[in-house]
């Protein structure tokens, strides 16, 4: 009597389809974790690894394009939630997850050379690049609040431990250790902003949030507010946006090199995502209680992040502070999303800026990885000079890579310059806009200094250290990849800038 009595416990239906990305990046983690385990002593588990990881990224791949038609052909042309409405299914998380993928890719390809190169060749290393990476790719999906929280903790505790991978260095270990203590802090502040705002509304879906706040008019919001305010304040710490970037010098400084560059490219899209997920779509009915702080942090961003690189002589410190000023850019166009003016405009901006400073940072600290050599602590300035007479390509290419962030025209950074500053223009943010163009200018003056450090002549540096650079097949690839890919976005910007208008229509809103 009593077993018949019992109902049986009501399971969400799951869609493999919107699951399939971060399964194949996670199935690729224990496969390699379960090769170590059976024949961890023999040296071809190391290559063996590397294979099973790429494998797993563009396995990864096929089933987002697979995403984006069955989203789009078989369910009627349009975005929908899938797991119990915690994923959403919809172009912009297949743009966003797109991008991630592609970082991963570069970062497997360079730290396979990185880990030879300083006897650090330990598969964990791809295993927990592989997990940060699912958790980015959960994140760029995400449609409930809780779901966007295990998405970032599980992104983020990898990243602790790939921060400090390098035991040998006091920098790593300290890196690892700022990030984890911070980046914990940070946490628990996104997390109460959850809570207050399942307490204001009922709920942690993004989809019901938003009915919610259309719906029904509150008289005492202060609740609402100060939830999303923390929100804002645990994924500002992710951005990297000042004033919560402290961390960023000494991580990025202090992080092997490889590991840097996928931060500074996946971490800010999956972050980015997140952000637009629940602001401009979830919150878009309060964008006139938001839009004002993110007004501030783009503005604090762009001028500490510029101002602060001038007076930098560590190349690994100088980009650190320029992903933070990059960080403001694209706040400007999430500040944008939320005007009524420019609607979705905003929202592509944002998508174009964020793939193209992944191929920009990625390529800067690949170099900066490689001109450091064996101990990757050869990053000042003066280890920089006669780089252009030694190894004229790689020079060309850092140049490359740095007028772009510099925003120089046929450069895929110029075009992503060029539709923030437009959007802001549109949505009558005039002075958010000339905020961005000062930013800019200087920023390009950081950047010039490492040009000219390149192309000044060897006998003008005492002790230089460009000789014996050497470049592993895979980081050539991969700054190839980087180079074409910047180049492309600036000459041919409309395939890219078409992918990103089709990719903002956001499930919650």
């Amino acid at each position: 009597m009593l077993a018949a009595a019992v109902e049986p416990i009501a399971r969400p239906s799951i869609d493999w389809v919107a699951v399939a990305p971060p399964i194949a990046l996670f199935a690729a983690a224990v496969i390699i974790v379960l090769l170590i385990a059976v024949v961890r002593h023999n040296p071809r588990v190391r290559d063996a690894s590397v294979a099973i990881a790429l494998a797993g990224v563009l396995a990864s791949g096929v089933f987002v394009a697979w995403q984006w038609y069955y989203a789009h052909a078989q369910k009627g042309g349009g975005p929908y939630e899938a797991v119990a409405h915690t994923i959403a299914v919809d172009g912009f998380g297949v743009f966003v997850q797109s991008i991630i993928l592609v970082a991963t890719f570069l970062a497997i390809l360079i730290s396979a050379g990185y880990l030879k190169r300083e006897h650090l060749e330990r598969p964990e290393y791809l295993v927990l690049m592989l997990c940060s990476a699912t958790g980015m790719m959960i994140m760029a999906t995400a449609n409930d609040l809780i779901t966007v929280f295990l998405a970032l903790e599980i992104l983020s505790i990898s990243l602790y431990v790939l921060c400090a991978f390098d035991r040998r260095r006091l920098t790593s270990q300290e890196a690892g250790l700022k990030y984890f203590l911070l980046g914990s802090f940070s946490s628990a502040v996104f997390l109460y902003g959850i809570a207050l705002t399942y307490g204001a509304t009922g709920t942690t879906n993004l989809t019901g949030i938003a009915q919610f706040v259309t719906q029904q008019t509150l008289l005492h919001d202060g609740v609402l507010l100060l939830g999303f305010a923390l929100m804002l304040v645990g994924l500002g710490f992710k951005i990297a946006a000042a004033p919560f970037h402290m961390w960023t010098p000494d991580v990025y400084q202090g992080a092997p090199s490889p590991v840097t560059g996928f931060m500074a490219g996946a971490t800010k899209a999956a972050a980015f995502a997140a952000i637009l997920r629940i602001f401009a779509g979830a919150f878009f009915t309060y964008s006139e209680d938001w839009r004002p702080a993110i007004w501030g942090l783009a503005v604090l961003s762009l001028l500490v992040g510029s101002i602060a690189a001038v007076v930098q002589t560590d190349v690994k410190r100088m980009l650190a502070y320029s992903s933070i000023a990059h960080a403001g850019f694209v706040l400007i166009a999430v500040q944008a999303a939320g005007a009524q003016e420019v609607g979705s405009k905003g929202t592509s901006a944002a998508l174009y800026y964020v793939a193209v400073y992944m191929f920009m940072a990625t390529g800067a600290f690949a170099i900066a990885m490689v001109v450091a050599k064996r101990g990757d602590d050869r990053h000042n300035l003066d280890d920089y000079r006669g780089l252009a007479g030694a190894r004229p390509v790689l020079a060309g290419l850092m140049t490359l890579f740095l007028l772009a962030q510099a925003g120089v025209p046929l450069t895929g950074g110029f075009v992503a310059k060029l539709t923030v500053f437009s959007v802001a223009v549109d949505a009558g943010e005039w002075w958010l806009a000339l905020f961005g163009m000062l930013a800019a200018v200087i920023s390009a003056y950081v950047y010039l200094r490492i040009v000219l450090a390149m192309y000044a002549p060897a006998d003008d540096a005492p002790e230089p250290n460009v000789r014996g650079i050497r470049v592993d097949r895979g980081t050539g690839l991969a700054l190839t990849i980087a180079a074409f890919a910047i180049l492309f976005l600036g000459l041919v910007p409309a395939v890219v800038l078409d992918f990103a208008r089709d990719a903002t229509q956001l499930l919650a809103r």
